[in-house]
């Protein structure tokens, strides 16, 4: 099985030194969208996403040799500075479910300390890059142990370990477009792993700019976590998984040839069925406010009326995401600033672009 290359054998008690490490990982935004899963965090369909820049979260693990040796997951979460306890049960499950790869995580008492450049579980994938960056964090710490494992190795396991926090984290670790999830026509591919998007890729998408609405700052009313159980026996369910493998196939083309109006179409009906599956759940909900459905009329309108390749995604949240090429900024961000800032809780945007994966921050 894949999973036992990822087990790290360790001998003996491998607590040598207290310490720190830093990484700051990107969120991303999924183009062909996942919704739907199998135990242990295995996607039922393929999903691609753009890995940026901006939007990133900055985690710090330090880390001392455990003093009681018979406790399990010795930590403390900090966000902003602040003590999250309700992050714990999230972070003991990610412990719980990586310790057979990580066996060492039971000699150390972790102190996680975590920020993020955005706002928290609004819908702009927090969960990816804050758990993408605790595994990094704790990979360089596998390295400090294991000194032999190559660059390869080290991000490819931290993905794997990344998706069994969260799915989409799994994609966090590199860039600019990031697959996660086995497809018959892109070698590499896994359901363990993102993997660097191994085709062609116009240069039009390298560039790309993606301008996040804040609609709605607030947490979500339904977590991903519960929206993903909902797709089982969702009567529309295997339709789905197999319109994205679909659109996946149509995508690979587009992304070669620069086909901008094919993307469009792609990524909007990806951005809508994800919702649509959402809104025919049971139980059902709407993740949508009346601003986010204003913003994707005018949205429509601009593209007509200008000639401009601006379209928009969704993550599983209100928060609307502008996706345009360079080519056409100038334009986009003046339609941003004075017809759709309004749109926003306290006419808050954040500009951001394609991005390139994590950065590990020296002390």
């Amino acid at each position: 099985m894949i999973e036992e290359k990822f087990i790290f054998e360790q001998s003996g008690n491998s607590a040598r030194a207290a310490g720190s490490v830093t990484w700051e990982s990107p969120s991303n935004i999924a183009l062909v969208k996942y919704w739907g899963k199998t135990d242990p965090q295995i996607p039922k369909n393929t999903s691609i996403s753009f890995t940026l820049s901006n939007c990133h979260t900055i985690t710090t693990l330090t880390y001392r040799p455990k003093e009681n040796l018979t406790e399990k997951y010795d930590f403390k979460v900090f966000l902003d500075g602040k003590e999250k306890k309700d992050f714990a049960p999230k972070i003991r499950e990610f412990f719980k479910r990586i310790e057979n790869y990580l066996p060492f995580i039971n000699d150390y008492s972790f102190e996680i300390n975590t920020q993020n450049s955005f706002p928290h579980s609004s819908g702009i994938a927090s969960s990816a890059s804050g758990m993408s960056a605790l595994s990094l964090c704790l990979m360089s710490l596998q390295k400090s142990i294991d000194t032999q494992i190559t660059e390869k190795a080290f991000y490819q396991k931290a993905s794997f370990l990344a998706r069994l926090g969260s799915g989409s984290a799994s994609r966090s670790i590199e860039g600019p477009l990031v697959v996660w999830g086995q497809h018959p026509y892109i070698a590499g591919s896994s359901d363990h792993f993102g993997i660097r998007y191994p085709g062609d890729i116009h240069q039009v998408f390298t560039t790309f700019n993606d301008t996040i609405l804040l609609v709605d700052k607030g947490v979500k009313q339904v977590s991903s976590t519960v929206g993903h159980d909902l797709m089982i026996g969702h009567p529309f369910a295997e339709a789905r998984f197999a319109q994205a493998q679909e659109n996946m196939s149509r995508l690979m083309p587009i992304l070669k040839k620069g086909d901008l109006e094919g993307f469009i179409d792609i990524v909007e009906k990806e951005a809508l069925s994800l919702h649509a599956m959402m809104m025919t759940s049971d139980p059902y909900f709407v993740l949508m406010k009346p601003n986010t459905l204003k913003i994707i009329e005018r949205i429509w309108a601009f593209r007509k009326s200008s000639k401009c390749h601006i379209c928009f995604t969704l993550d599983a949240g209100a928060n609307v995401h502008v996706l345009f090429p360079e080519k056409d900024k100038e334009r986009v961000d003046k339609f941003i600033h004075t017809e759709l800032a309004g749109y926003c809780e306290n006419n808050q945007f954040i500009s951001d672009h394609v991005g390139s994966g994590a950065n590990h921050v020296s002390a």
